[in-house]
């Protein structure tokens, strides 16, 4: 069982406040070559300190940003290896999955179902509002883009699925004993992450119903197949393949995609229907294809330690 995993008597929730503290450090750390470029960029060009992700985004050339924002990802991994070996002894593999080892399949399957649906719902809006949209190509920002996105996306959206659907899960397990509250609580604090996105501030908070409702599904995922491979696969899919697609002057990430969103953006029913329609559509294809069963145990059932 995924979760009980982590479930030991000596790994108490103090050590996990501990261990998150720890990853965000080495997060923080990871920062260092953007506040450098930064600097280099203010101090010694004579340009103004950004105050905010689109300032910092005019700074650099979008590909450069992209990558210099990426490379705290790599380091937050790192931090995530050494909580989870050293301080609460035990493997990597303990908060991907269940399983001997890790499914790529899995990965693949959940990766080319989102990365397809979402190329395909793209290519809808923009042949259906054709005047929201720009044709932002050029092929060598274009192909730097896919170099960096392809190599450094992965890291990040991997590094937030340890986190929260692998690392805190199980933390949360250790504290409540259930599985419900886990899946609850990682739902709500992967969403409120999001709260400071120029997403929010642009269409409202009712976004965040779309950010906590993903983390939701993710987090159904994670604990109806007993492993993160098919959450590590769409989130994987989502942004990777958002970066490439389309861009706005008001999204968090501003790159050479192949799109520009120019329309005025507004959350209404776009926010709504991928959660209470697109969603559970997912998890049934997930559920039919991998069996699951159970839901009400694996989604709300108690836990008990290992040793017990």
């Amino acid at each position: 069982m995924f979760i009980e995993q982590g479930i030991h008597s000596e790994n108490k929730f103090w050590k996990y406040l501990l261990g998150s503290v720890f990853i965000i450090g080495a997060s923080l750390f990871g920062q260092i070559p953007l506040l450098i470029g930064v600097m280099l960029k203010t101090f010694g060009q004579g340009k103004i300190m950004p105050e905010s992700e689109n300032d910092l985004m005019d700074l650099f050339d979008s590909n450069v940003a992209l990558f210099l924002i990426m490379i705290s990802f790599v380091f937050a991994v790192g931090g995530i290896y050494l909580v989870v070996r050293y301080l609460h002894k035990q493997s990597m593999l303990s908060i991907i999955t269940s399983r001997k080892k890790t499914d790529w399949n899995r990965i693949w399957f959940s990766f080319t179902i989102w990365a397809l649906l979402s190329i395909v719902s793209t290519l809808v809006m923009y042949f259906d509002n054709p005047k929201d949209f720009v044709f932002n190509f050029q092929a060598v920002p274009f192909l730097g883009l896919l170099v960096i996105a392809a190599l450094m996306i992965p890291i990040q959206t991997t590094c937030e699925e340890l986190v929260f659907r692998g690392y805190l899960m199980q933390g949360f397990g250790n504290l409540a004993q259930n599985k419900w509250f886990p899946l609850i609580m990682t739902s709500v604090i992967f969403g409120s992450m999001h709260i400071f996105n120029p997403e929010v501030q642009k269409m409202g908070y009712i976004i965040l119903i779309y950010y906590i409702g993903t983390g939701l599904m993710l987090g159904i995922m994670t604990l109806m197949d007993e492993g993160m491979e098919l959450s590590l696969g769409f989130h994987a899919a989502n942004n990777l393949i958002g970066a490439l697609l389309v861009t706005s002057d008001w999204s968090a990430l501003q790159t050479h995609s192949i799109f520009k969103d120019v329309s005025e953006p507004s959350a209404g029913i776009d926010v709504i229907v991928p959660v209470v329609v697109i969603y559970p559509i997912l998890l049934w294809v997930f559920s039919k294809k991998y069996q699951w069963k159970n839901w009400k145990e694996k989604l709300t059932g108690n836990l008990t330690t290992q040793h017990e």
